[in-house]
């Protein structure tokens, strides 16, 4: 299963991303990390990417989906993967989807959470990771089970986002409208995009994310 997860910033798209990586199988892929692991690793992409981004320039679409094809082919994507935070635009979906035509592979679904905008900024505000495994959390809607302790891997070390703050959100919600919506009508004509209430509880998201991937598996049955 090949799934894309759209939402504004503080959706709640990592926390579902990396339930449905343990449930399925599949893996969570993140363009920022790959991007940092290519840098780390000093590929040609990476030097390549590494001299974009100290430059101060955004790393061109191209060399996001070239790396991507090189991901998606790895042992760990066999039974599937998960697109959070790319594509961003209608420039990307289209890149996308050539190179996963090439591959003779496709997006099975999209997930788009839906949240209020208004109770944005307190999510984002609140929100935190391990830095050890990458566990999403948030003070108020996620927050750990014991005090200071990571729920799934046992570390004491969490990190937050510099730019997780109200003064910023404005700006990034602005960038989702803009660039990121316009995907909707692009993946309606040609994928199953599923509608998803982000403002309940975790526990009912999650249901509705598993009755859209159960009608998707069947459809993909017939």
């Amino acid at each position: 299963m090949n799934i894309i997860f759209l939402g504004p910033p503080g959706a709640g798209k990592g926390t579902q991303s990396k339930r449905l990586e343990a449930q399925y199988g599949i893996a969570q892929i993140s363009t920022g990390d790959m991007l940092r692991a290519e840098v780390k690793a000093d590929s040609a992409i990476g030097r390549e990417a590494k001299a974009l981004m100290d430059a101060g320039k955004l790393v061109p679409d191209a060399i996001i989906v070239s790396m991507l094809e090189s991901r998606i082919q790895k042992p760990d994507c066999a039974k599937g993967f998960i697109l959070d935070g790319f594509p961003r635009t209608v420039a990307q979906a289209e890149a996308l989807d050539g190179m996963l035509k090439r591959l003779g592979r496709k997006i099975d679904v999209v997930l788009m959470l839906q949240v209020d905008e208004d109770a944005l900024a307190e999510r984002i505000a609140g929100r935190f990771s391990c830095a050890k495994c990458g566990a999403s959390y948030n003070d108020v809607s996620n927050p750990l089970k014991v005090e200071n302790t990571c729920d799934h891997c046992g570390s004491h070390d969490f990190v937050r986002r510099a730019d997780d703050n109200r003064d910023t959100v404005a700006s990034r919600l602005t960038a989702y409208r803009n660039e990121t919506l316009p995907l909707l009508p692009y993946y309606e004509d040609r994928v199953t995009v599923a509608y998803i209430n982000g403002m309940a509880p975790i526990e009912e998201v999650s249901a509705q994310i598993d009755a859209a991937m159960s009608e998707v598996e069947q459809i993909t049955q017939k």
